[in-house]
């Protein structure tokens, strides 16, 4: 990406994927309003002037960032208004707006998730396989449950419930989290056949996934979980009782 005379790089990531400003607020230059740093999203401008989609927002240079949905963008795109508050952002309008820069930033984003779930897959940390999921779930040794887009109502429950029982929150609604894509994204990305329900053992690679989750969710508006604390599935013992 370029960077301009004078503009920052951007903010230095650690070793996780997280950046060390995570907690401090962005300004959507479509809407004007605030919001976390890892809700929203960063737009930067290629060598050749292009804008696109940074989707892990550790692109060098000016970035600008938006907090809105990929129907919102489009019709921001459409209007011009997009092109305006990038010019006001970048400080010049020597930049082109593409014009299926919504089709990228959800196949970035996308991406970007599923990338994600392959590095905690390598790593060990992603459990597959139903009966696993069900087992150490009942144990208390799930941090996020995730299900396929497509995945039956009925193996859905049963985990959920097997989800609860290990959180001690019979009754309380809490459930793992529908993703935004298929079991055949899921299994092409992670090279597993059949990939239909996920979770996570570990609270810090669940809060790695959740960054790029919840990035893609707030792009296709979809709802968090019911009951979860962040909209990626990640939910304790402790919440659970808040």
């Amino acid at each position: 990406m370029r960077n301009p005379q004078h503009d920052t790089l951007g903010s230095p990531k650690t070793e996780t994927g997280a950046s060390p400003e995570k907690g401090s607020e962005r300004r959507c230059v479509l809407t004007g309003q605030t919001g976390s740093r890892d809700a929203f999203l960063r737009l930067a401008i290629s060598p050749d002037g292009h804008v696109l989609p940074d989707a892990l927002a550790k692109a060098p240079g000016r970035g600008a960032w938006i907090g809105v949905s990929r129907a919102e963008l489009e019709e921001a795109i459409s209007a011009g208004r997009l092109k305006g508050a990038l010019s006001r952002a970048f400080k010049s309008g020597d930049f082109t707006v593409p014009e299926n820069l919504g089709a990228q930033m959800q196949s970035a984003l996308e991406k970007a998730f599923l990338q994600r779930l392959g590095l905690e897959m390598r790593s060990g940390r992603l459990i597959l396989g139903s009966d696993r999921i069900r087992d150490d779930a009942r144990m208390g040794k799930v941090a996020a449950l995730f299900h396929a887009r497509d995945a039956s109502e009925d193996g859905c429950k049963k985990l959920d419930q097997a989800y609860r029982v290990g959180l001690d929150a019979e009754g309380s609604g809490v459930t793992g989290t529908r993703l935004p894509l298929d079991r055949e994204a899921l299994s092409v990305a992670l090279g597993r056949e059949n990939v239909v329900h996920m979770a996570l053992a570990d609270t810090r690679s669940a809060e790695r996934v959740a960054i790029p989750l919840g990035r893609l969710q707030t792009f296709l508006v979809a709802a968090p979980a019911a009951g979860t604390s962040d909209g990626a599935g990640v939910m304790t013992g402790a919440d659970a009782h808040e």
